[in-house]
């Protein structure tokens, strides 16, 4: 009986234990609380602001990490709060045109050794524009809520 098990056992697979690298890091929600939370909008909030022309502050949708990857939604507006007039900034064009969707900015940030920086961003997309974003960038796909791909 002993030979039948130890036979069973050497004719399982053997893999070793995955590494760190290899391990999948956990996506974690930001809370408004998070400390973690004023670095990333503030890494985001420099392109943001030129790309629009004014300072913003953000009312935050989704703000989440993975690993050293940053997913943010969230709508920008002026410091007072009020709403941002898209037709007065570089989209006027698209808005005319039906290609801008209400102003919210959905953005990839990568922290390296201890800074946080907008990788890409889009404003207003009519589409799922950050769906390439795993392919293009390395980021996890699920980081963005998205199947990993093949």
């Amino acid at each position: 009986m002993k030979a039948l098990y130890l036979s069973l056992l050497l004719a399982l697979p053997v893999s070793p234990a995955p590494s760190f690298a290899q391990t999948a890091a956990v996506v974690r929600d930001i809370g408004k609380t998070d400390a973690l939370r004023k670095r990333l909008l503030d890494a985001l909030r420099t392109p943001i602001e030129k790309d629009l022309g004014q300072e913003v502050q953000f009312v935050v949708r989704t703000l989440r990490v993975q690993g050293d990857w940053a997913f943010v939604v969230a709508q920008p507006q002026k410091r007072t709060g009020a709403a941002i007039d898209y037709a007065k900034t570089r989209y006027a064009e698209a808005i005319a045109e039906g290609l801008f969707d209400g102003g919210t900015v959905f953005a990839l940030l990568k922290g390296e050794r201890g800074q946080w920086k907008t990788t890409a961003f889009v404003i207003g997309p009519t589409d799922v524009a950050y769906a390439a974003w795993p392919d293009e960038y390395g980021a996890p796909a699920a980081l963005f809520g998205l199947p990993a791909g093949d």
